[in-house]
């Protein structure tokens, strides 16, 4: 019996599609079920599933109205802030609507109030994964909203790295006690043998949401599970508790090939594939799999593979939105002759409008599309790259490591760096790469862990010098630790390390907010942003937000050197009064020292309320502080 199945991903941003969800939707069609993939709020789904139904129903009551065409104000009908009981013809605009389409609507629109989408659920199985633990309230939300979709409570599964971080808790706010770790067992969600998770990924339900995955154009996999170390900072021995040395890789990349597609890039999320004892063969494997060094790729036809999909009956509702997305693309490349001799068929089809994506009309018109799609394909040569986006361990590098890695398309190469005592393995890992012509990477650098804010100054600082050295270029990529599993913290991101404070953390974000979390190699940017030594950064540390954010404008109007002149003229006893202030952020408070007070202007000032002392004795213009200057409240973390 076909059983409908629903996978759900909250609405929260993430760069990586969910690997998880994709695997079960190729078990699940395996067994021959009817998948569905959603990612979105709750409540935009019931409302898109209400239109849905609505539509069905008005198209059988009068086939004759273009009821697709008044979708989307059909759609607002069940948004809460404009349920239309009055006045419906006029909103339609539809003088003829029927008194039977007109009682359908209403009933609909009263169903919907009732909430009677929870009263009768549609759906036999509903899958739902989790990401970060900071993201625990949406996470929760939506999983309570969604299990009462299902029509039994105990086809609700749930999974991925929040709910296998604390299951006791994900169970105590859901009622469902979820799967940990991997589904590396046969027999999990029914009665058979299938090991879902070394099942190949199901790029097409990707084309099912509007959400776009910033890492959409590569294949993603693994080819080692777990990690030898049981490093105190890291959750991966609890997520994958076992190493395993090496997974195969190549049949799975020729499962998508087939059926969705050859991608452009392999983003392998190994965890420390270093330590592996097969590591020759994983790299032979990945070499086998053409991304040796060198490697080039040439678009495949999307076209051609998804029309080829719809006429086997695999997954109508993903692959018929990539043909529409593919219309679109067509009509900007055809020429004026070519666009006359199709348009009226754009026209009469709606085939620029997602809302009418059909899969018949696709496969009524696949012999009149296909000769322009075949004219518009062109085979194109681009470099393939080969990224082991968790990093590798710089104490495991050999130099024979680093030679059978040269031997594919690895770039960036990642290494870890995340606390300053490994700075000679580090060191030693970045010369034996260069040293067999790898010359970009993207290293990792954890803080606000067990480390000063001087240690991130001095690994930064060390991959401006090593780039060179050794005529590489290297990106720090600094990373705040974040403890997932505590409870104080788990649903957020308030975490302070020992040896950290919220100004010295917001002041790093400052900086990488304007870098989109990667450091420059350029040494003028750095030392510029960072300060040129370790004094400098120190200074940086405690400089108020709006000199850090609008760096030139200060320096260059001289207000920069006010604040420090008069932090400096401060006597010991008054810093220690400032510190604390400074340290906690806050500086809304005031202090009955003057001297003290008129530093902490700098803090509670934005752009609007700073200025010079040209024609004024005081630094300020007098006014009532700010209390919440621009920006201030924004999370860039």
């Amino acid at each position: 019996m076909t059983r409908k199945v629903l996978l759900v991903e909250a609405n929260y941003k993430n760069k990586y599609p969910p690997m998880g969800l994709m695997k079960l939707s190729t078990y699940h069609k395996m067994l021959g079920d009817d998948v569905t993939f959603f990612k979105g709020e709750p409540l935009d789904f019931v409302r898109q599933e209400a239109t849905k139904h609505l539509l069905d129903l008005l198209t059988h009551i009068q086939p004759e109205v273009d009821w697709i065409g008044k979708k989307k104000l059909l759609t607002n009908l069940f948004s809460r802030r404009r349920f239309m009981n009055s006045a419906l013809k006029d909103y339609l605009s539809l003088p003829e609507l029927s008194a039977l389409s007109e009682r359908a609507i209403d009933k609909s629109i009263t169903s919907f109030k009732h909430k009677d989408y929870f009263q009768n659920p549609q759906w036999d199985r509903i899958c739902i994964t989790t990401l970060f633990t900071f993201y625990w309230e949406k996470t929760v939300q939506t999983i309570n909203f969604f299990k009462q979709l299902c029509k039994d409570p105990n086809q609700v599964f749930v999974g991925g790295i929040a709910a296998s971080v604390d299951p006791d808790e994900m169970f105590k706010d859901t009622g469902i006690k979820p799967s940990v770790g991997l589904l590396n067992k046969g027999g999990e969600y029914d009665d058979n043998d299938i090991i879902i998770d070394t099942l190949p990924l199901d790029y097409s339900i990707l084309h099912e949401t509007d959400y776009q995955y910033p890492e959409d154009h590569g294949y993603i996999s693994y080819m080692t599970r777990g990690c030898v170390n049981n490093c105190a900072f890291c959750v991966v021995p609890r997520l994958e508790p076992t190493y395993i040395s090496h997974l195969p890789l190549k049949g799975n990349l020729d499962y998508a090939k087939q059926h969705f597609g050859e991608r452009k890039d392999l983003l392998l999320l190994d965890n420390n594939v270093f330590a592996s004892k097969d590591f020759d063969a994983i790299i032979d494997e990945i070499k086998a799999c053409g991304f040796e060094k060198g490697a080039k790729y040439s678009k495949p036809n999307f076209y051609e593979i998804a029309v080829k999909e719809l006429q086997e009956g695999n997954n109508l509702k993903g692959n018929t939105r990539l043909v529409f997305k593919l219309y679109k693309e067509l009509v900007k490349k055809l020429s004026a002759t070519e666009l006359n001799a199709v348009w009226p068929l754009v026209e009469q089809y709606h085939l620029l409008d997602m809302d009418y994506a059909n899969t018949q009309v696709i496969l009524k018109l696949h012999s009149v599309f296909k000769p322009f799609f075949d004219a518009h394909y062109r085979i194109s040569k681009a470099n393939r790259y080969v990224d082991f986006n968790q990093g590798m361990d710089a104490r495991l590098a050999t130099d024979e490591k680093m030679k059978k890695l040269s031997e594919i398309a690895i770039r960036p190469l990642r290494i870890a760096f995340d606390h300053w005592e490994i700075r000679d393995q580090y060191r030693n890992a970045i010369s034996l790469a260069a040293n067999h012509g790898i010359n970009l990477f993207s290293n990792y650098m954890l803080y606000n862990f067990r480390d000063d804010p001087i240690d991130l100054y001095r690994r930064m600082n060390m991959n401006i010098e090593l780039s060179k050295e050794l005529s590489v270029t290297i990106y720090s990529f600094p990373m705040k630790y974040h403890p997932i599993s505590d409870q104080d913290y788990f649903r957020n991101r308030d975490y302070i390390g020992a040896k950290w404070n919220r100004k010295f953390i917001r002041a790093i974000q400052l900086v990488l907010n304007a870098t989109k979390g990667k450091v420059s190699t350029n040494p003028e940017f750095f030392y510029h942003a960072f300060g040129k030594d370790e004094e400098e950064f120190k200074k940086l540390l405690l400089m108020p937000e709006e000199l850090i954010f609008h760096r030139e404008k200060y320096e260059n109007n001289g207000i920069q050197k006010q604040w420090w002149s008069d932090y400096c003229n401060l006597t010991e006893t008054q810093r220690k009064v400032l510190l604390p202030i400074i340290y906690s952020n806050k500086f809304e408070q005031s202090v009955d020292d003057p001297v003290i007070d008129n530093v902490l202007e700098y803090y509670r000032k934005d752009s609007k309320h700073l200025s010079t002392k040209e024609n004024d004795q005081r630094l300020f213009i007098p006014q009532l502080p700010v209390k919440n200057p621009k920006g201030r409240q924004r999370d860039i973390s």
